[in-house]
């Protein structure tokens, strides 16, 4: 290793340098992780706690031999830390990865192989899988990514969860299909395309299944003639970059740019972006698994492992991130405050996020670190944190997850039992109620001394359907799953479902059940929209989207699970409805919040009988109603809504809550019909009601008041 002088003083100081193979290099910056261009070369850092030995390969793009090998000289590493600064590199010419050496024993959890190719854990950019559905021959390359991306002066969404009305979606299926009508199906700029329909129907914020690099071809296979790939995304390849097959266009070193001119301009359209982030485990499976990042970095600081060395399974995909290791829980936060500053994401979604909580050994834990410092973080102060509070370990967390008055949870409750109630479970009754009103029996009440954090209603997010599970239109056409084309013999996703074919299973062109299902999904749209928490809903519900009945289309690319556009047409009256209640429930923000207390002295929310003066229902009720009332100071008048949800088979006559001021109740929504077949009245087109109003079979119907 020979040593000499910088030969520019304008490029560094004048400091000792080396050369090795070749390149002139220098000691790097040790708190950077990754690959990071400079003026004058590349800054490579990376670290190993158990490893020996580190080197650094360069690739020719898509060259599986390295052109060069720079091992890291001793003297470059601090602690477990090894940088190096390699001068000359033009970042458009190479591609990069390491070899790390240290002991191989499995049953101690150490798997180091000097031979082994390894993918930087840090890296922004991933090289090999920008085609979809190849699968990647040879090594994981990194490429280092030039970020000159302007965001301008976009200021970040201060908009409160409760506020945002999510719409869950798969950037790949969302447009794929033909019917999508986009120059670029199946890509970031193919759901770019569709922003204005995203604005027409009202959705504020917008979860992306997820979209960091990933390996669809994991155990590809075919059946029927068809190809199956893992095509949602759940085996995580690279947390740091995003998936380059949902790009139109080839980005070589600003792999990003088409991500961030669609969260741009979702943003300049008033629509957040919340990200599905998976860091219970990775695509590198269990013991059979490949090794071709975190294994062979650490494998025993990555994922827990037993006492053997093999690998716990809480996530039912292989092995376990080892979330609250120091070394693992600074790589999580890293990654988000990435997401978050480099691409101005709004919030995330955390997939079996009670691993999140589990100790090195797989216990539980009380007060879990990595919870508390995302909870703190100044950076994620304003993001959006949204727990799925279970996993596959059998830890059921809704109602208990270590929120730190700051995570909100998907409501696994509020599914179950709306589901169940909606379809005529009489014994479900009570939790719906609770349910519609926040589950305040989870969460209890918005505590005003936390105002900002999520607390009381703020922390549920309500939903009935979702990516895992039948489609909202599936939900009434099917009392089983027919996931038979998924190759397990029927086997796989879930067989608790709560749904209801309304008289036949799957297509029919009997008219009265096809009536009788869509009035179902308006149903569940009024009841979702008007009930306090977050509503979240599944791409396509608002048009009557089916998968035909499979549950768990998780390897379905195919019209199995790309979204067909032309029931959009078809089905524009669900559409329709959908706008209208999404605007509804902007317009009242009595349901979304609580308020100061109404100026009539009604109080603020109740949930009632067929007689609304009993503010009690029976545990096996097939009808109630919940009354949402209090003073908006924007509008400068009482807010009152009152949502009565009939689910018995024949009709039910209700009363309405008496106003103890002049005024009276008007008819907004009624999802059984009138005799001129509206089943919802524009602003200031209500039908006035006196007293009394007769709910039909399966209905739901909702009242304003106007006082006077």
């Amino acid at each position: 290793m020979k040593l000499y002088k910088n030969a520019s003083a304008a490029m560094l100081p004048v400091l000792p340098m080396a050369e090795i193979s070749g390149f002139p290099v220098r000691a790097g910056m040790y708190e950077v992780n990754g690959a990071m261009e400079l003026p004058y070369g590349v800054n490579f850092t990376v670290h190993t706690h158990h490893g020996t030995s580190c080197e650094l390969l360069l690739f020719y793009r898509e060259h599986e031999e390295p052109y060069a090998v720079l091992p890291f000289p001793e003297e470059y590493k601090i602690g477990d830390v090894y940088s190096m600064i390699v001068f000359g590199l033009n970042i458009e010419e190479f591609e990069y990865a390491y070899r790390v050496d240290g002991p191989y024993d499995p049953e101690k959890g150490l798997l180091f192989d000097k031979k082994q190719i390894l993918l930087d854990p840090y890296a922004r950019a991933v090289t090999g899988q920008s085609v979809w559905g190849e699968k990647k021959m040879g090594s994981y390359h990194a490429r280092v990514v030039h970020d000159a991306f302007d965001w301008g002066a976009m200021p970040q969404s201060k908009q409160k969860l409760s506020d945002l009305i999510i719409y869950e979606l798969h950037v790949r299926g969302f447009t794929r299909h033909e019917s999508s009508g986009v120059r670029h199906p199946g890509t970031f700029a193919g759901l770019r395309e569709k922003i204005p329909y995203l604005k027409e129907l009202g959705i504020n914020a917008v979860e992306l299944m997820p979209i960091f690099e990933f390996d669809e071809t994991v155990n590809a296979r075919e059946i029927d003639g068809r190809k199956l790939l893992e095509c949602w995304g759940y085996n995580t390849v690279s947390f740091f970059a995003p998936n380059t097959s949902y790009t139109a266009a080839i980005e070589y070193n600003n792999e990003g740019t088409e991500l961030k001119e669609l969260i741009r301009d979702l943003h300049k359209n008033g629509i957040e972006v919340i990200l599905d982030v998976v860091f219970n485990h990775t695509a590198e499976g269990n013991e059979n698994g490949p090794c071709f990042c975190f294994k062979g970095f650490d494998n025993k600081v990555y994922y827990m492992l037993t006492p053997d060395g093999n690998y716990y399974n809480f996530s039912g995909c292989g092995n376990t991130l080892n979330c609250n290791h120091p070394i693992v829980h600074q790589m999580i936060l890293e990654c988000l405050r990435h997401w978050t500053i480099n691409y101005r994401v709004d919030g995330f979604r955390f997939d079996l996020a009670s691993i999140l909580g589990r100790n090195e050994d797989g216990s539980p834990m009380n007060n879990p670190p990595l919870l508390r410092a995302l909870a703190y973080d100044p950076v994620l102060s304003n993001v959006k944190l949204i727990a799925e509070a279970w996993d596959a370990g059998g830890m059921y967390q809704v109602g208990s997850f270590p929120a730190s008055r700051r995570w909100a949870e998907w409501n696994g409750r509020y599914r179950d039992a709306l589901r169940g109630f909606l379809k005529g479970d009489c014994w479900e009754a009570r939790i719906a109620a609770w349910s519609i009103c926040g589950s305040g029996d989870l969460y209890g009440g918005f505590d005003q001394e936390y105002k900002g954090d999520y607390a009381g209603y703020n922390s549920s997010v309500n939903f009935l359907t979702c990516h895992d599970g039948f489609t909202l239109y599936d939900l009434y056409a099917y009392n089983e799953k027919h996931n038979e084309m998924n190759g397990w013999d029927n086997s796989d996703g879930s067989n608790d479902n709560r749904s209801w074919n309304c008289g036949a299973e799957g297509e029919t062109s009997n008219y009265d059940v096809l009536s009788l299902r869509y009035r179902m999904i308006r149903n569940a749209c009024a009841v979702l929209m008007c009930s306090r928490g977050t509503p979240m809903f599944l791409a396509g519900d608002e048009f009557g989207n089916t998968q035909f009945g499979n549950n768990n289309c998780y390897c379905q690319d195919n019209e199995f699970s790309w979204l067909d556009w032309s029931y959009l047409h078809k089905n524009r009256e669900l559409f329709e409805f959908f706008k209208y209640m999404i605007a509804f429930r902007k317009d009242h923000r009595v349901i979304r919040e609580k308020l100061p207390d109404a100026v009539c002295g009604m109080e603020g929310m109740h949930v009632h009988d067929i007689h609304a003066e009993r503010q009690m229902i029976d545990e096996n009720a097939r009808t109630f109603s919940v009354s949402f009332i209090g003073y908006d100071r924007k509008k400068g008048h009482d807010d009152m809504v009152y949502l009565s949800v009939n689910t018995y088979w024949e009709p039910v006559t209700i009363t309405l809550p008496n106003l103890r001021k002049a005024g009276k109740w008007y008819l907004c929504v009624d999802t059984f019909g009138d005799e001129c077949g509206r089943y919802y009245y524009r602003k200031g087109q209500e039908r006035r009601i006196e007293g009394n109003y007769t709910l039909q079979p399966r209905t739901v119907a909702i009242f304003c008041a106007k006082t006077f």
